[in-house]
């Protein structure tokens, strides 16, 4: 398992750099430049010419992607904003918290409401509540989710007036950031739920426990849900990593200090600077939130724990048979 771990972390170096790359390729060839949003069109063509000389934006694409490179990935800065000078590192660890809030009460809430109402859609897939449930399924993954979020606040911010409609503060200013990001994980959640125990509850062993027998709360819980559990990790990782830098347009919409807003004003503002270190930050943390996928649905499914832990050992075995 250790060996596996180590394994994957490596392979996370070359797919951030690799996004680091891209991104950094898609900026460059941008028609604006940081220079231009920082003269805001009042500066004659020697200060424009004369700015971007000063921020290396006149450099040839190779030596500012290799000067950035550098100082990224050897040198672990993250540089400096090119509009307000300010430390991209440090702003990034100031908004990361707001941001891990919003991903983290979402996701618990889309695995706290999903799971159950994909189970109980399940076990009796023919009744009215099912058919209901995966109606509101599919308008919930249908759905846009800044469009969601605008008619939660028009309707409890501007016309319930129950709930700010912007900002940070107490526990009131976090519940609709949390419903508009977590409206689509629970339709996500309650369709793969109910997908993932269909298949399980027509298994043989399914039929065999409840020939025996055994009470069928017993069954659901004991033997189905478990082995159910599997798709419905890897739909959880992959939630909450969406659900990270995907909520940049929930952080835009309810004026959330966070890495999606910090993001949306540096392409705004074509910082490149500031859009490379949200980027590269959220694809290690999508990373490591893969690999913590990956290691759940290990400790759920021993299979997948034995592939893990006797990789090495079959190779071995199979080097000294043919040895023979």
């Amino acid at each position: 398992m250790a060996r596996y771990i180590i394994k994957r972390i490596l392979l996370m170096i070359p797919v951030v750099v690799g996004v680091v790359i891209l991104v950094f390729t898609i900026l460059y060839f941008s028609p604006s430049d940081a220079a231009a949003v920082k003269l805001q069109g009042t500066g004659t063509a020697e200060q424009l010419e004369e700015m971007r000389e000063s921020m290396g934006l006149n450099d040839p694409y190779i030596v500012q992607l290799g000067r950035y490179l550098y100082q990224l990935f050897i040198k672990f800065d993250f540089g400096t904003s090119l509009i307000n000078g300010t430390d991209v590192g440090k702003d990034l660890m100031q908004r990361l918290p707001n941001s891990l809030i919003i991903a983290l009460s979402s996701i618990v809430c889309s695995m706290a409401v999903g799971i159950p109402l994909g189970m109980r859609n399940a076990v009796k897939p023919n009744s009215p509540g099912s058919a209901a449930g995966m109606v509101a399924a599919l308008i919930g993954i249908s759905m846009p989710g800044f469009w969601f979020a605008l008619l939660c606040v028009i309707l409890f911010s501007y016309k319930l007036n129950l709930l700010p409609a912007y900002g940070v503060g107490g526990i009131q200013y976090w519940i609709l950031p949390l419903v508009a990001n977590s409206f689509h994980g629970v339709a996500a959640q309650a369709r793969q739920t109910r997908s993932a125990m269909l298949d399980v509850i027509n298994s043989d062993y399914i039929i065999m426990a409840r020939a025996k027998g055994v009470p069928e709360k017993k069954v659901i819980r004991k033997h189905a849900l478990p082995n159910a559990l599997i798709p419905v990790i890897t739909v959880s990782g992959s939630a909450f990593g969406s659900m990270i830098g995907g909520g940049l347009i929930i952080e835009t919409i309810f004026n959330i200090p966070g890495i999606g807003y910090y993001l949306v004003s540096g392409v705004n503002q074509r910082d490149t600077t500031v859009v490379l270190g949200g980027v590269a930050l959220l694809s290690i943390i999508f990373s490591f939130i893969m690999l913590l996928t990956d290691l759940a649905m290990a400790a759920v499914d021993p299979r997948i724990k034995a592939q893990f832990t006797s990789g090495g050992r079959r190779k071995k075995v199979g080097k000294h048979s043919d040895d023979k």
